[in-house]
């Protein structure tokens, strides 16, 4: 049975501060589930990393960064290495997500570098792939979703994506006043999962977890997890509220 996870993005929000509150507030929220086979991370900006590893039972709460760095080391002023971010004791890795690929324009070849190098020092990957409202307006979104794992993360071995999760933005559902319906989350975690068994074959399908990224909330959770092929959820702004939060990993 494949892992279902719940995974809060903080983006960039919260003082130290805040963050090491809100952090304390999530471990918290999650022992007092007791034992459950759900995954819980949180990935807070780079500047809570070596703070917030203190606070979080690791055993109950991975602790994930948000983008790591596309060279090893050297003179790459305001990078963040991945083995820097292992030594601090992160254990997985956001890589590709939509932002990034936006604003900072990050392309295949970066992000394969990225996904290479997260592995290579044996963190956990969440790979975010999706398409824009163009995109989605043109019908084309299999094919961009398509092109985008096939470019930067089936390179890799069977074995190698043990360690990979993969995660679903409707970059279109996000800050439009649309809304993408559960049985389109479903719609395309079921192709993504059907690409994955064309490259893979079906055990490895079958074991790939597969997230949702688009406005995943409390009110909405329950009806989105409850699709075959939706494992869990990377939240944005829910993760930032501890009770709401821990309420999305309820829901399952």
């Amino acid at each position: 049975m494949r892992k279902r996870i719940v995974a809060g993005n903080w983006k960039m929000n919260t003082s130290i501060e805040d963050g090491s509150k809100l952090a304390e507030e999530v471990s918290k929220l999650v022992l007092d589930l007791g034992n459950t086979d759900i995954g819980v991370a949180i990935a807070p900006p780079f500047t809570h990393l070596a703070t917030i590893a203190n606070i979080i039972d690791s055993e109950k709460v991975c602790l994930a960064a948000q983008n790591c760095a596309s060279e090893e080391s050297g003179a790459y002023t305001g990078e963040v290495s991945a083995s820097m971010l292992k030594k601090l004791g992160v254990d997985a890795v956001i890589i590709g997500h939509s932002e990034r690929r936006s604003y900072f324009k990050e392309d295949h070849a970066t992000l394969t570098k990225k996904v290479n190098l997260v592995l290579k020092h044996n963190m956990k990957l969440i790979f975010c792939c999706g398409e824009v409202l163009d995109e989605r307006d043109q019908g084309i979104q299999n094919d961009i979703v398509k092109k985008q794992l096939e470019e930067s993360l089936f390179h890799l071995s069977a074995e190698e994506m043990d360690n990979c999760r993969i995660a679903y933005e409707p970059v279109w559902a996000i800050g439009t006043g649309r809304t993408a319906s559960p049985e389109q989350a479903q719609e395309m975690h079921a192709f993504i999962r059907s690409l994955v068994k064309t490259k893979y074959g079906d055990s490895v399908a079958e074991s790939t977890t597969i997230l949702y990224g688009g406005s995943c909330k409390p009110s909405n959770a329950s009806e989105l997890f409850s699709n075959p092929d939706v494992d869990g959820g990377l939240i944005g702004g829910a993760a930032l509220k501890a009770d709401d939060f821990v309420g999305i990993v309820k829901s399952f």
